[in-house]
């Protein structure tokens, strides 16, 4: 793994390996899903679980991300950015992972049944029945390390 060092503050900066980041956001949580919407860059935060190493999450049927996130082509998939971190301000340390590739509606049976399965619950409540999974084509991810 490349390493960078600031010599400002004398922390380290890890690149980490695809398996490394799929191993940091294993047990899901809470990321941004980045687009471009119809009001411009839109960055929203959702809680998340892995299925099959790709990004599940819910929203609303015919919310706003949910439309936003729709091509009007048929089979063809929105390009999105999925950003998971955890920071330790005290420590001065802390990881990012970046998941980019399409946003794939999830309408079969087969596949609602899998994803649903995962446990994702929406943070914010609701009904969001809508599943929605991020199939990667790029993982990438650092660590931040402070000076030791």
């Amino acid at each position: 793994m490349p390493e960078i060092t600031h010599p400002a503050t004398k922390g380290r900066i890890e690149e980490l390996t695809e398996q490394e980041c799929l191993t940091l956001i294993a047990g899901g949580g809470i990321g941004r899903i980045a687009y471009s919407g119809r009001y411009g860059q839109t960055v929203l935060p959702v809680n998340y679980q892995l299925l099959d190493n790709t990004i599940v999450f819910r929203t609303g049927e015919d919310s706003p991300l949910e439309e936003d996130l729709q091509t009007g082509i048929r089979h063809a998939e929105y390009q999105v950015a999925f950003e998971i971190d955890e920071i330790n301000l005290t420590a001065r340390e802390g990881w990012s992972v970046l998941v980019q590739g399409p946003a794939h509606h999830i309408d079969s049976d087969t596949e609602r049944t899998a994803a649903h399965q995962t446990g994702v619950q929406p943070w914010s409540g609701g009904a969001k029945e809508h599943y929605i999974r991020v199939i990667p084509t790029r993982i990438t991810g650092r660590r931040i390390l402070a000076a030791r």
